[in-house]
């Protein structure tokens, strides 16, 4: 993997006296899963390229609690959201941005009861706003002309309103975008959200998972475009329980801006 990026910690940025634009929340499968590590790296790599100054919390970032709160245990949801409340208020941060719509909602919509309100973006917003600000072009020579499918995340799109973004990226691509049957907010759930992720399905319904990648298949499009760690995983095994890994992609936005531009 290249390392021509740059990450540094809020720690060594602060000793410096300095201060970043923006905190870059990484999140659990950012730092952990290996196939969204990638995601990770693309979108680093982006803000290098962009001159974003930016910082990571490293060691210091903990899971949100996301899915501590969503499992019904609120004590422990509660322990760690206020540890990561304390850390980020002890190092001033104003703005955050994540590649996770689960940490998204969390840090946005969950934190602020709690004492920690900030500005929270996700990626493909954030990426909007370079685009229209010309701090970041995007080559598409790499999708030009190809058909791309965008799945909804829920936590990005119904929970939080965010449509265009995700699709304003991928058409600055020059890539023919194409809808599902069920897009926006009439997408169906990948099932990763309602647990799905892990566990086998109800008695006489397939995989909803499947269902889902059968919609993308229907497009006609060699590429599957998400905004989220979950989607990514559920996508990619819907793909390769229609046995089309050979033949399709399934990619994070800032992995096609990334490839776009040959970074």
């Amino acid at each position: 993997m290249s390392m021509d990026y740059k990450v540094p910690t809020m720690a060594e940025l602060m000793a410096h006296g300095d201060t970043p634009e923006v905190l870059f929340w990484v999140g659990c499968a950012g730092s952990f899963d290996d196939r969204y590590k990638r995601v990770t790296v693309a979108f680093a790599k982006i803000l290098n390229q962009a001159g974003i100054k930016f910082a990571v919390l490293g060691t210091e970032e903990s899971c949100t609690g996301d899915p501590a709160r969503r499992a019904g245990n609120e004590f422990l949801f509660q322990m760690q959201a206020l540890t990561n409340i304390e850390v980020l208020n002890g190092y001033g941060v104003q703005k955050i941005v994540t590649a996770c719509p689960h940490c998204f909602n969390t840090l946005k919509n969950e934190y602020p009861a709690l004492g920690g309100t900030y500005e929270v973006i996700h990626h493909s917003t954030f990426l909007q706003q370079l685009l229209d600000e010309g701090r970041l072009t995007v080559q598409g020579g790499a999708f030009r002309g190809q058909r791309i499918t965008y799945h909804d995340s829920c936590y990005l799109g119904r929970a939080n309103g965010v449509y265009e973004a995700p699709r304003i990226l991928i058409q600055a691509l020059d890539a023919d975008l194409v809808e599902m049957k069920r897009s926006r907010k009439n997408g169906l759930c990948c099932g990763a959200g309602g647990a799905q992720m892990f566990k086998e399905p109800e008695p006489g319904r397939k995989d909803i998972n499947v269902e889902r990648t059968e919609e993308a298949l229907h497009t006609g499009a060699k590429t599957i475009a998400v905004a989220c760690p979950f989607c990514m995983v559920m996508m990619t095994d819907g793909v390769k329980a229609k046995e089309k890994e050979d033949q399709i992609k399934v990619l994070d936005l800032a992995e096609l801006i990334s490839q776009s531009n040959g970074w």
